[in-house]
């Protein structure tokens, strides 16, 4: 039996992860900390679980596997180190950090200790994204020159992040002001589709980008943005990420020399003489990988003692942070910031 704790429920994605947590038989919550005990408190009896305001508690408790982090952004790395520490394996929700540079010590701290880790990029799992990194790998494509990833939705024409007085626990407000989330949509829809470009397309030289208030539903906090990425391999990339949008049609794009492809919401074009596939029809389903489990289900099968689960490791976490710190800055200043 997986024994957990949630560290921090602040995450808009925590109800869904005690959903996934109580459809299992193998795994439990034992404990929840939160600086916020009436959402803390929400959340344990929710789970059926114990609430603490003593972290170190959970932490010093042995029958603990590992932690859920769910906190506020620019409280990670002060729940990370001293969980790294405490030697329990960590699930930390997106982005790994409040800036590149504490994403960095955290990752540092974690690939250390050699502990189970995994963060919330689900979109990995998808079959068409899957069948795409198969061919780019490949080659079916030839040379690749431009590449886009979209994540958008209407969060903000929605009123997602309104501040909810009446509902402490279910307040998400605090993901629409930069100076606690590090990052409005741009950074918290973006790093999806970014981990996506990187994970096929690998490392980038430079990154630059156009971000907006959008509708200005959240003051100065950004709400829709642009962002151009040069990749090492040559390719030129572009990632669009909002809360102002009503509809996302168009996801992921790739054009190459002898091949290209888009996902749509009608489903995966493909076009290569070298793959055998002529864009006369979308791809089967068949022809695709199976969906992988959501990124946090993999988690709980890799504590249950799974082998060779698909984790994303803190060092990319900690990259993707890296990238996105320069596209904000790019968009700041004007110019294009190398990635270091």
């Amino acid at each position: 039996m997986v024994t957990l704790a949630f560290l921090g429920c602040a995450h808009i994605h925590t109800p869904g992860f005690i959903n996934m947590i109580k459809k299992r038989t193998d795994v439990r919550v034992k404990s929840v900390w939160d600086h916020m005990a009436v959402r803390g408190q929400k959340r344990a009896d929710d789970l059926g679980a114990k609430f603490t305001e003593d972290m170190k508690s959970i932490l010093n408790d042995a029958e603990i596997n590992g932690v859920v982090i769910c906190s506020e952004t620019d409280r990670h790395e002060a729940i990370i180190l001293p969980t790294v520490a405490a030697k329990k394996n960590l699930f930390v929700e997106k982005p790994l950090g409040y800036k590149a540079a504490d994403a960095q010590s955290s990752a540092a701290a974690v690939e250390k200790a050699g502990l189970i880790f995994q963060t919330g990029y689900f979109r990995r799992g998808d079959p068409a994204l899957q069948f795409l990194k198969k061919h780019v790998d490949a080659g079916s494509f030839g040379k690749i020159t431009r590449v886009r990833g979209s994540n958008c939705h209407s969060g903000a024409l929605g009123g997602w992040f309104d501040s909810k007085p009446d509902s402490p626990a279910d307040d998400w407000r605090w993901m629409a002001d930069p100076k606690v989330s590090g990052c409005g949509a741009f950074g918290d829809l973006g790093t999806h589709m970014l981990d996506i470009l990187l994970w096929i397309f690998g490392d980038v030289e430079s990154a630059t980008a156009s971000i907006s208030a959008g509708t200005g539903r959240y003051g100065d906090c950004d709400e829709t943005g642009e962002g151009m990425l040069k990749f090492k391999n040559g390719a030129i990339g572009t990632l669009a990420a909002a809360w102002d949008d009503v509809a996302d049609p168009v996801t992921f794009q790739i054009s190459g020399t002898e091949g290209c492809a888009a996902v749509t919401k009608n489903g995966l074009f493909f076009q290569s003489k070298k793959a055998g596939f002529d864009g006369s029809q979308s791809v089967r389903t068949s022809e695709m990988p199976a969906a992988m489990p959501h990124a946090f289900e993999l988690f709980l099968d890799a504590l249950a003692g799974k082998k060779e689960v698909p984790l994303v490791t803190a060092k990319e976490a900690a990259y993707r942070s890296t990238v996105m710190e320069a596209l904000y800055e790019g968009s700041k200043t004007g110019t294009w910031v190398k990635v270091k």
